[in-house]
């Protein structure tokens, strides 16, 4: 393969230049400022800060035999476990009253809402 000549490289970048504009031939560094610079690395800062977060999402840790996501064993409290009964329960009037006063509907009914009753 025989080495272009600046007349053969000189048509090529004319012809581009026509195609797609001056921008397409032109240096790189000659827009580049450092604001642009420090754009640029804080954006990098928040790609690698989303990677890490999605790693450590699909980081899975042998349990027993079995794989499960390292996000799942993350949770220090339960919502769905009573700390009353120590029921797990789906029942979405459960989830409420979880949320709300750290115990399932069940044992609210008993325990807070009877002591109230009491009080009367």
């Amino acid at each position: 393969m025989s080495k272009p000549d600046s007349d053969q490289i000189a048509a090529l970048e004319k012809a581009i230049v026509k195609k797609y504009g001056r921008p397409a031939v032109q240096n790189p560094k000659a827009n580049w400022t450092d604001e642009k610079e420090k754009e640029y690395l804080e954006q990098l800062k928040e790609i690698e800060k989303r990677i890490t977060q999605i790693e450590e999402t699909l980081e899975k840790v042998n349990l027993n035999g079995f794989f499960i996501s390292k996000k799942l064993l993350n949770k220090e409290n339960d919502p769905r476990t009573c700390p009353e009964c120590g029921v797990y329960s789906f029942d979405k009037r459960d989830d409420i009253y979880m949320r709300k006063f750290e115990t399932c509907f069940n044992c609210y009914v008993k325990n807070v809402d009877g002591d109230k009753k009491n009080e009367r």
